[in-house]
């Protein structure tokens, strides 16, 4: 019975972000660490940081990825599925209508105007996380140093999964330095990370699958395999999905025009949940609602079978002090990496003084009180909504 419990308690709290968590990956991580760091206590920020740091060195969506771990570590094998298939669930349910409204009208339904009140309270909960972690993990010099740097690196535009490995070596090789000593651990550590990347015969391998096919009818498996391969390969945000589906569907199958595209990507990041259900909108051009359940679960199914397969492998990196001073690096980093989400976000979100109100009341509240971020979205899409009637 309290096995029973367990499992309608994680399926009840990822059913719930996936209706309710807006604003991209960084987003969700941070409603997810006020639910299950903050308020349910399942994991500590320290090992919270850990799961984060773990699930951005493997590809795939990374807040989905996190989800699916989570739900792991609190029921099991079962726990695992139910908290994926929750948190994807809702996402894939709004999109598939919004498709369809897409496909009979032609044109997407306006909803801008709510995200004119989410966005800031979206900028104000990533920052609250961010503020929360950065107690936990920058604590010397040398943390503070390299998140600084990381950061800057990252707004130069360097690639995500170098700055996490450059984080995690730069901490290995300070403890060098410290003992003064050289060591062959930094390479058996690093080793299976980058190769954890894919070597570059099997990603041409997999890119094959798109171009050998170019220029025929729709077709289910075709729309399956291209979408696993890429949920098998893509590091990177949403919008980083544009490099990957346009050389397959708009470029080799043809099954799209760019417009499509676009509004499809636009749809993943204007729902809540996961970004990568911008595969659930295309399914459903191409292939109807049979192709939008392929597509979804052919991006997907990867991140399934990724911590299935990593978390043997992350539950020993705390026991050996070289792989901890490893993953301390990695966290530092991967916490500058939310920061610098944080200042992209903020450019898009805090168009006026109405915004910058609502992001500094939202951010206010958060820091005072433990109230449920939830309502703070629901009245910022009230903000919204009476900015552009009155």
């Amino acid at each position: 019975m309290k096995q029973q419990n367990v499992l309608v308690e994680v399926a009840w709290a990822f059913l719930r972000l996936g209706f309710t968590a807006f604003g991209g990956p960084a987003a969700h991580i941070a409603m997810m660490r006020e639910e299950f760091v903050r308020r349910r206590k399942w994991v500590s920020d320290e090992r919270f940081l850990d799961l984060i740091s773990i699930v951005n060195l493997i590809p795939g969506p990374n807040s989905t990825e996190l989800a699916i771990y989570l739900g792991y570590l609190r029921a099991g094998w079962v726990g695992l599925f139910l908290a994926g298939v929750c948190f994807i669930g809702p996402a894939m349910l709004i999109v598939l209508t919004l498709a369809w409204c897409y496909v009979r009208l032609g044109a997407l339904p306006q909803i801008t105007w709510l995200f004119y009140g989410i966005k800031p309270v979206v900028l104000a909960i990533v920052a609250q996380a961010l503020i929360g972690l950065a107690r936990t993990t920058l604590k010397s010099v040398l943390p503070i140093g390299a998140a600084l740097l990381v950061l800057l690196l990252y707004l130069l535009g360097v690639n995500n999964l170098l700055l996490l490995l450059g984080g995690g070596l730069l901490f290995a090789l300070g403890r060098v330095f410290r003992q003064r000593r050289q060591t062959k651990a930094i390479v058996s550590i690093v080793s299976p990370l980058f190769l954890s990347s894919m070597p570059s015969g099997a990603w041409h391998t997999l890119t094959m699958v798109g171009i050998a096919v170019s220029e025929i009818p729709v077709s289910l498996p075709i729309l399956f395999l291209t979408f696993l391969k890429i949920g098998a390969v893509l590091y990177g945000s949403g919008y980083t999905l544009l490099a990957f589906l346009r050389p397959d569907f708009v470029l080799s199958l043809h099954w799209l025009t760019d417009k499509q595209l676009l509004d499809a990507v636009s749809v993943g990041q204007f729902t809540p949940g996961p970004v990568f259900t911008t595969a659930t909108f295309i399914g459903y051009l191409v292939g109807g609602w049979q192709g939008a359940l392929l597509a979804t679960l052919g991006i997907f199914l990867p991140s399934f079978v990724l911590v299935a397969f990593i978390h043997p492998l992350a539950s020993r990196l705390r026991s050996n002090p070289w792989t901890a001073t490893f993953l301390n690096g990695v966290n530092v980093a991967a916490l500058a990496l939310i920061a610098g989400v944080l200042v992209q976000l903020a450019q898009s979100a805090l168009l006026d003084v109405v915004t910058w109100g609502i992001a500094v009341a939202a951010l206010a509240i958060l820091l005072r009180y433990k109230i449920n971020s939830i309502w703070l979205i629901l009245a910022g899409a009230a903000i919204g909504v009476v900015r552009f009637l009155v």
